[in-house]
């Protein structure tokens, strides 16, 4: 038997074998690369999703919450607020700060931020109207200036819609102030001139 011929027989078996785990080998790379990459999008989208209901349930109880202090107001301009007023009044806003909690460890920082100036002003108004309810108003602080106040915070809340738009990629416009209606404004003055003066 020739041992040259073995030995290439023997180094052909091998390379045949190497190559073929060599194969192997960059197939299972490929195919885990594949899972991760999948994994990656499945994630991706599902904290997409988490944040599309968050953005939907923090937008309409913000909007919730503004309504309901300007119904408060309009109440409190009528006649004496009674119980269910109060009641309808710290339901809404107790809604709207859960929501709130949830989205500071759901939201991205631009919406966070857009978010953030929409509670501060909810919390400011709402802060003038139970002064205003309790008769302990701050200096300045009027039934027509926590109108004027509430009527700002539609602003405010339309810049968070459009953050949280643009976070989603329903839009590629980044979100601009805008100014509240002046229309609504002057009727909302008109309905809370008087007010002032009593």
């Amino acid at each position: 038997m020739d041992v040259g011929a073995v030995l290439i027989a023997v180094a052909g078996v091998g390379g045949t074998l190497g190559g073929a785990l060599l194969t192997q080998r960059g197939a299972d790379r490929a195919k885990r690369r594949e899972l991760e990459t999948t994994r990656a999008f499945e994630e991706a989208r599902e904290h997409r999703e988490l944040r599309r209901g968050c953005y939907t349930e923090l937008h309409r109880d913000a909007r919730q919450f503004a309504t309901a202090l300007s119904r408060h107001l309009y109440v409190m301009r009528d006649r004496t607020a009674e119980a269910e007023d109060v009641q309808a009044l710290e339901r809404s806003k107790d809604t709207y700060r859960d929501r709130w909690s949830e989205a500071l460890m759901i939201a991205s920082d631009p919406v966070v931020a857009a978010a953030h100036d929409v509670n501060e002003a909810l919390t400011s108004v709402y802060g003038q109207v139970k002064r205003l309810e309790q008769g302990n108003p701050r200096p300045g602080e009027t039934p027509r200036s926590a109108a004027e106040a509430q009527h700002a915070l539609w602003s405010l809340i339309d810049t968070m819609r459009k953050s949280m738009r643009a976070d989603l990629g329903v839009t590629d416009r980044l979100p601009h102030s805008t100014a509240p209606s002046h229309e609504r404004l002057e009727a909302m003055r008109e309905d809370f001139g008087g007010a002032e003066d009593s």
